[in-house]
């Protein structure tokens, strides 16, 4: 498989750790868009949002559980913090991995026009 983050949890690719388990690996983004931004990644492939299945409802959850620790762990849960998932080309998805970027250390812009 030609899949970077699948690279990342082999080992193949070296990467900043801030959690593993059996099921979840989060690192840092090499290319940081906020002084906290973290990838957290099911070990599992699952290229887009658009291929999650009722099988991975358990997975799903374990990831947003993964993203409120570490917000926790990295002292941004009472300040704020962003959570986001890119779907396709449009969503700005550019690793085919489904990912949560755990983002926040700053005061984030408005989503709203």
């Amino acid at each position: 498989m030609d899949c970077l983050f699948c690279k990342i949890i082999q080992g193949d690719i070296p990467s900043k750790k801030v959690f593993e388990n059996e099921r979840v690996l989060a690192f840092h983004d090499i290319q940081p868009a906020a002084p906290v931004h973290i990838l957290i990644i099911p070990k599992k492939h699952i290229p887009t949002m658009n291929e999650v299945t009722d099988e991975d409802d358990a997975l799903m959850v374990e990831l947003f559980a993964t993203a409120r620790q570490l917000a926790k762990e990295l002292n941004i849960d009472e300040s704020g913090y962003r959570l986001v998932n890119n779907c396709n080309r449009e969503g700005g998805q550019v690793v085919y991995h489904l990912h949560l970027h755990l983002l926040g250390g700053h005061q984030m812009k408005s989503l709203a026009g």
